[in-house]
């Protein structure tokens, strides 16, 4: 069921590498070939736009690339000479020429399928301790009813009728419908409780193995964040903050740019009027983008691009130093020489994350952060939300952190991207946000509908009251039968009322069960 699951998203997976590649022969010529058909060390040509076709290094250009396909991380990342590119990694705004490093058969892209197959593989069914107890209870049942028959009228000269009645009563009273039945039954009620409160769970294996994670590990973008930045300070050096706030907008209006459109909707969210902008705006690919407004001509760009184009004041560059180690990425709005203003922008926490934190915590489980971003941002976010943060980690990385946690003990992996369908296959259960990808939803063994982090809390929760449902059940079922075994044995129960304790003990333990259709779990 697993690898069904993990094969039915790997063409979602499939479709991120593309199919043919431009490949520079000659003269600096290029021609089009399938993918397949790259070697290492050949040249290749990703304009504006395209996919990379497969790993390789920068040997000339400049620009964004999205690496979200890999990372998971939002915000596009600089690519110049020398830096490493990712196959499906997509192309932003600059003309890159890549040596490539890797065939399509070892790529980035090819080596997460290959290892979403190999951890769902890896991971074993749930044994039950009902079926393990049912090897030997049933036969064992219809041993004892026997010797309940034979073992007096041979032994002790017993009246074979009377043996032969309670023999059948034992039998009756030992029927295992009611143990059979404890489980499953708590089971249905519990995944049906769960899906009227956004909770899909895919099967009684996931749903048991939740409640006895001791380890919860989260991506960061997308699961713990929203997943896309946002303005979090406007610091004004000339005018006021929504003057450099509304200038920054008019330079960034009609670029792609995710820091760009954040800028954008934060000047919509103030309504502010934004300046005239005279022709388009220049993006200068990991620098800036500059347009010209009535006032002259103005520039949004990188601190680097601040300090590269005039001389920042110390006081200003230990501000933008300040934001930066609170886990910000820093813009400068510029006119000519003169830095106006800055601007911090970050993946700001889901509102609801510190609180499912903190109830998993309440809950004796360990949490912790898998994050594709570099160390200090993680280290931001995770002293935010009162967990352990670690950095820097691509999807192997992460792969083999969630290996090495659950030799430890169990532990549920959360994430919302494709990077993280190998962590979420490998981990003892697998937990993917409602709004992920469709590779997430399909490796994961649950899913959360309302995209809450709160909701991981209510899956453990849940799994918790079932299994505690699944033992009330099974001490109800075994302990009706112990009662009246020895009742019967001593011919005090007839074989009407042996009748009567098998169909009763069945309709408390289906009764004890659909308790769980009401279940709520406490905040």
């Amino acid at each position: 069921m697993a690898a069904g699951r993990a094969r039915a998203g790997i063409e979602a997976l499939i479709a991120l590498a593309p199919r043919q590649a431009l490949r520079i022969i000659g003269s600096g010529q290029t021609e089009s070939v399938p993918v397949e058909a790259l070697a290492v060390d050949d040249r290749v040509v990703v304009r504006p736009g395209d996919r990379v076709p497969s790993d390789g290094i920068v040997e000339s250009g400049s620009s964004e690339v999205n690496e979200a396909p890999v990372t998971g991380e939002s915000v596009p990342v600089l690519k110049e000479a020398g830096a490493r590119v990712f196959a499906g990694s997509i192309n932003a705004n600059g003309e890159l020429r890549v040596r490539i490093t890797h065939v399509a058969a070892d790529n980035t892209i090819t080596r997460i399928i290959h290892m979403v197959e190999e951890a769902q593989e890896s991971k074993a069914p749930t044994a039950r301790m009902i079926d393990r107890f049912s090897r030997w209870y049933t036969p064992g049942a219809m041993v004892a009813a026997a010797l309940v028959i034979l073992i007096p009228p041979l032994a002790f000269d017993g009246d074979w009728m009377t043996w032969i009645y309670r023999g059948l009563a034992t039998l009756l009273i030992a029927c295992p419908c009611a143990l059979v039945i404890s489980t499953p039954a708590a089971i249905a009620s519990g995944l049906a409780a769960g899906a009227r409160q956004g909770l899909l769970i895919k099967g009684g294996a996931a749903l048991e193995a939740l409640g006895k994670v001791a380890t919860v590990a989260f991506d960061k973008t997308g699961t713990l964040t929203r997943g896309h930045p946002r303005v979090t300070d406007v610091v004004a050096l000339v005018g006021s903050e929504d003057d450099v706030l509304a200038r920054a907008a008019a330079v960034e209006k009609n670029v792609s740019h995710p820091l760009g459109i954040a800028i954008v909707e934060a000047a919509t969210e103030r309504a502010l009027e934004l300046p005239q902008v005279f022709g388009g705006g220049i993006a200068v690919p990991g620098k800036a983008v500059t347009a010209r407004l009535k006032s002259g001509f103005a520039s949004v760009g990188s601190p680097r691009h601040a300090a590269e184009a005039a001389d920042v004041p110390a006081d200003v560059g230990e501000r933008i130093l300040a934001l930066e180690s609170e886990g910000k990425t820093v813009v400068v709005l510029m006119a000519g020489k003169t830095i106006e203003g800055l601007i911090a922008l970050r993946d700001e926490p889901r509102d609801d994350a510190a609180e499912g934190v903190r109830r998993l915590k309440d809950r004796g489980v360990n949490v912790l952060m898998l994050s594709g971003d570099n160390q200090r941002t993680a280290n931001s976010i995770g002293a935010r939300l009162g967990l352990e943060a670690r950095g820097e980690l691509l999807p192997d990385a992460k792969l083999a952190e969630i290996g090495r946690l659950k030799d430890l003990g169990p532990i549920a992996m959360v994430g919302d991207g494709i990077n993280d369908a190998p962590a979420l296959a490998a981990a003892s259960v697998g937990i993917a946000m409602g709004g992920g990808t469709d590779v997430a939803l399909e490796t994961a063994d649950a899913a959360l509908l309302g995209n809450r982090v709160g909701g991981v809390a209510d899956l453990v929760a849940l799994s918790q009251a079932t299994l505690g449902n699944i033992r009330q059940n099974i001490a109800i079922a075994l302990g009706l039968k112990m009662v009246f075994l020895a009742t019967t044995l001593f011919g005090v129960t007839t074989l009407w009322m042996a009748i009567l304790a098998d169909t009763g003990a069945t309709v408390l333990v289906t009764a004890n069960a659909l308790r769980l259709l009401t279940y709520r779990p406490r905040k």
